[in-house]
């Protein structure tokens, strides 16, 4: 058999499109994030199959491997299909929110209305089953719960429905790419009718039928190579809001690459018909040329400030607000490290209040060659957490932020974002600080703290663990420390990076040590403790593997059971591939 070089194959007949010709072509820099089995999929029967009909099953194969490291046709233990009274929806149960933070506040509370688990049984919690997604690393995509199904997103880009009780699959439908954010269920009335909505790692928004998983539309809400969705979307009054990111940070350690030219912000849909109505920018200046750096490669800018978390609307005032991240060429501007809020109406920016003045940064800064690296260089301040939209017992209703800094902030919505507070809990670090999401409960703010060892230039000590503040006034009601029980193990830290979720009484956050763990609103007593680094055996007879706790999933209540991912094997942390689920000890029968 022939030895193909998937190096010269790629630089043949790829690189053309993939290095900046085409404006819709991710990078190889992308690419080489995305599954192996997604890639080869992309090419057999995907989007890139008319491009890749000239190469052999062989020459595709070389591809891959090139690009990913995998093969992408390994064989796996397919997940058993749903028959019988497993398969049949259930009508009367409907979405519990149409937002990532269960409200449109992004408050990430599960009340008694939607779980019977709190404080006093948590501790009872069983493993029910436990799902393995197929050659993944990581597992980012928050599940949705409804119709008596479990949906997420994969590594592969497969997006699943599952039978809420056994695991087994409704249905599956097929990506370009990674999928990150979470799933958006669209009530359904008489006629039974709803849409599921999701994004990919490439920038894709899609809409399926939440019964069958079949495709209604699809859309790129920018032409950026770069453009990536991280975010999860939110459903409101008929419409789709899509926060926009980009890796375009990474692109910029090539010396030749001209850095940069994306801008964040939030599109805006017909959430039925896929229409495109605006897009709203966090930079309102179109990027323009500013100089050359040493190479010679011209410079642009003001470019970043990319949305990571998801939006929190404000109906009362008719705007979004959203966090944004470092800009990503110099000089930096007013809109990076920023809380944005716009228009719903047009997207136009109706005030901004920055948290970090100054804060330019790529990769290039990490770079032998530093020529793309801003004067700046960072500190790499993001908000990637969601704001929160909360009313305390006060009255007062205040938008609450947290920041990679290790900083947390409150806003006052009615007089520009002025900020009424803020605290310094966290040092703060590339990878948090606050990193993917806080909670609140009552006038309890809850802020899982991440403050993963950023080396040199984060000097100071760490102080990871989960803090209770009064979002009134900023006061620490009680902090309990990530105490380290890492034991050696690679890739193992103590710090708090997924978002954290609510129940009643409780608060529970997933770690980078792989523990689950619940505090008690009042004390931080740890009330449940489940480590998840082990092997499981599957719903399909394999095995999956827990393994740290990170990205913008976290836990997910629905009556007696709890859902939740475990990997996040990118940027030094734990491998896994589980999606692991809990129910109460007096569900024996499985009843709900």
């Amino acid at each position: 058999m022939a030895v193909h070089n998937g190096e010269g194959l790629f630089a043949e007949n790829c690189a053309d499109c993939h290095n900046g010709r085409v404006s819709k072509a991710p990078p190889i820099t992308m690419l080489q994030i995305m599954s192996a089995s997604s890639i080869l999929r992309s090419m057999d029967t995907g989007v890139m199959q008319a491009q890749a009909e000239h190469l052999s099953a062989e020459e595709r194969q070389a591809v891959v491997e090139y690009i990913s490291g995998g093969r992408g046709d390994e064989p796996v233990a397919e997940p058993p299909l749903c028959a019988g009274d497993a398969l049949a929806f259930d009508y009367s149960e409907q979405p519990a929110a149409s937002t990532w933070g269960m409200d449109y506040g992004n408050q990430r509370f599960y009340d008694q209305s939607i779980t019977e688990i709190n404080a006093d049984n948590i501790a009872e919690l069983e493993l029910s089953w436990a799902f393995a997604f197929p050659g993944a690393t990581r597992a980012r995509s928050q599940p949705s719960t409804a119709a008596g199904a479990v949906f997420l997103g994969s590594q592969d880009g497969t997006v699943y429905a599952l039978d809420q009780k056994t695991g087994c699959v409704r249905w599956t439908f097929s990506t370009v790419a990674e999928v990150r954010t979470g799933i958006v269920i669209e009530p359904w009335g008489k006629d039974r009718e709803s849409l599921t909505y999701f994004g990919d790692l490439v920038g894709n928004v899609y809409a399926v039928d939440t019964f069958s998983g079949e495709l209604v539309w699809r859309d790129r809400p920018d032409d950026h190579p770069s453009l990536t969705l991280t975010a999860t979307p939110v459903l409101y009054d008929g419409q789709l809001l899509v926060a926009l990111s980009a890796l375009e940070v990474t692109e910029a350690a090539d010396p030749t690459y001209a850095c940069c030219t994306f801008r964040g912000g939030i599109a805006v849909y017909d959430a039925h018909d896929g229409e495109l109505q605006w897009t709203g920018y966090t930079i309102a200046e179109e990027p323009k040329q500013v100089g050359k750096n040493a190479v010679g490669t011209p410079m642009i800018a003001p470019s970043g400030a990319p949305v990571w978390g998801a939006p929190t609307v404000d109906r009362q005032r008719g705007v979004v607000y959203v966090g944004t991240g470092e800009n990503y060429s110099s000089p930096a501007d007013g809109s990076s490290d920023a809380i944005i809020a716009l228009s719903l109406e047009d997207g136009s920016i109706v005030w901004k209040q920055q948290m970090t003045e100054g804060d330019a940064w790529n990769m290039g800064c990490e770079a032998e060659d530093k020529s793309n690296c801003p004067p700046e260089n960072g500190p790499d301040y993001d908000f990637g957490a969601a704001t929160i939209l909360a009313t305390h017992s006060s009255g007062k209703e205040l938008l609450l932020a947290g920041q990679k800094s290790g900083d947390v902030y409150a806003l006052d919505p009615d007089e520009g974002g002025r900020v009424v507070w803020q605290k310094k809990l966290g040092r703060g670090g590339i990878q948090g600080g606050v990193h993917f999401g806080m909670a609140v409960d009552g006038d309890t703010l809850y802020v899982p703290m991440s403050d993963f060892d950023g080396g040199p230039r984060w000097p100071g000590e760490p102080k990871p663990g989960m803090y209770a503040v009064d979002f009134s006034n900023g006061e620490v009601q009680w902090y309990k420390p990530a105490e380290d029980v890492c034991e050696g193990r690679d890739f193992c830290d103590p710090g708090l990076s997924a978002a954290a979720s609510a129940i009643p009484g409780a608060v529970v956050a997933g770690a980078m040590d792989g523990h689950l763990r619940a505090y008690h609103r009042d004390t931080g007593e740890v009330l449940w403790d489940f480590d998840s680094v082990r092997e499981y055996q599957t719903v399909a007879g394999s095995t999956a593997q827990g393994g740290s706790f990170g990205g913008s999933s976290g836990p997910v209540f629905k009556g007696k059971r709890l859902f939740v991912n475990s990997g996040y094997g990118i940027y030094f942390h734990m491998q896994g591939n589980a999606l692991l689920s809990f129910k109460l000890a007096d569900d024996k029968t499985g009843t709900e």
